[in-house]
């Protein structure tokens, strides 16, 4: 792939101010967009330039998962991997999310009961892949007849409730985590178990007190502080404790919905399941929306569906990747589409949103001019439109064409 070059589409989705362009291109320049626009524009202001022809395709930007457990738990819940190969199968599932279009990962890492690798293992294991993956370290309570407490700092190691308030234990977690994860389960989980495995599942495991010293103890450190949470309850302690990002927020209700809104709180919300409650709903996601709160639709991968979800045609047993974002976006997409929504700002909740929660809005989830050229070449508009990962035929990753089923 040449380092500079015009690629056509039938036309652009921007998720920008510039909005929708009909027969638009973007000028590629070393990785970043240099300009875009309409083609017979570009053509004439740039006519010694390569040209890549997608005038048949949809031009947007690549999708971005604010949300997953990817390398943690995904390698030994998917393969029968060693310590020793649980890394490269890691590395399997991340090429499965790039060619489901995703080229932005938003990784938690919450310490793992058979593996004792570090945060900055992780890091290291995946430095050199065409992805930008951002690491959210975290501690977690599995919600078991005794609970068990991990966190990412004393990995395989189990630890005790207190320590989960434990002030350096705290700092340590904010000082590791790149963006506003899931640092912190205010209910214990029950991860990918059946509800008979883990019948405390949903129990508060945090104070009013104990979560606003958290809040400042990231804040201090000039880092947000994103929470796993679910239920009015939950939900009221981490609004008034001035949590930064509500992961999951199930069965918010419309009264925390105008105080979040009021706080300009982010929700990350994750249609497939992963807490004790029901997950969001479409309607629920459209109502975030309406209140211009920035809401992102994540996988939470690798997860089963939540038992008796109506808008998901899944079976609950089988555990889902990166592979079913669009599809579990569509709902909601479709319904904000409705509700007279922008296809722009329907198609944000899988591109600029989640790249604000990761803190990467200037770099990725548009397409403008100075910005990354991480983008996706499809029949159409990625969730909206599209829900399979054959239907998105080219990935650019930084300018560099990663994934094409054109050939």
């Amino acid at each position: 792939m040449n380092e500079s070059y015009i690629i056509l589409g039938k036309k652009i989705v921007t998720v920008s101010d510039r909005g929708t362009i009909e027969n638009g291109g973007l000028v590629v320049n070393k990785g970043k967009i240099q300009e875009i626009g309409d083609w017979k524009t570009l053509k004439q202001r740039y006519a010694a330039m390569s040209i890549i022809d997608c005038s048949e395709y949809v031009i947007t930007p690549s999708l971005v998962d604010c949300h997953t457990h990817l390398l943690e738990f995904a390698p030994s819940s998917l393969y029968p991997v060693s310590h020793t190969t649980h890394l490269w199968a890691g590395k399997t599932i991340l090429f499965h999310a790039l060619s489901s279009g995703i080229t932005a990962l938003g990784e938690q890492i919450c310490g793992h009961p058979n593996n004792h690798f570090s945060i900055e293992d992780y890091r290291k294991a995946v430095a050199d892949l065409p992805m930008d993956i951002s690491f959210a370290a975290a501690s977690i309570t599995i919600g078991f007849p005794e609970p068990l407490h991990f966190s990412a700092v004393t990995r395989s190691q189990p630890i005790e409730k207190k320590h989960l308030s434990d002030p350096s234990l705290l700092r340590k977690l904010a000082e590791q985590s790149e963006f506003p994860g899931e640092n912190l389960f205010i209910n214990a989980t029950p991860a990918n178990f059946t509800a008979e495995a883990v019948p405390r599942a949903g129990e508060l495991m945090y104070s009013f007190q104990e979560l606003q010293r958290a809040a400042d103890t990231y804040h201090q450190l000039n880092k947000k502080i994103g929470v796993h949470v679910a239920g009015e309850e939950g939900i009221e302690l981490a609004i008034k404790a001035g949590i930064d990002v509500l992961h999951h927020a199930h069965e918010i209700t419309d009264e925390q919905i105008e105080k979040a809104a009021s706080r300009q709180l982010k929700i990350v919300a994750t249609p497939l399941g992963g807490t004790h409650l029901p997950p969001n709903s479409p309607e629920e996601i459209v109502k975030l929306a309406e209140k211009n709160i920035a809401v992102s639709i994540a996988t939470d991968a690798y997860l089963p569906s939540y038992p008796g979800v109506s808008w998901l045609p899944f079976d609950t047993n089988v555990l889902r990747g990166p592979d079913v974002l669009m599809l579990i976006a569509q709902p909601a997409m479709k319904r904000m589409k409705e509700k007279k929504f922008d296809e722009n700002a329907i198609l944000a909740i899988l591109t600029a949103n989640p790249a604000e929660v990761l803190g990467k809005e200037k770099e990725f989830g548009r397409l403008e001019k100075g910005m990354d050229a991480n983008f996706i070449v499809s029949t159409g508009i990625p969730g909206l439109e599209i829900t399979e990962a054959e239907q998105i035929k080219k990935v650019f990753f930084q300018g560099t064409e990663v994934i094409n089923r054109l050939v």
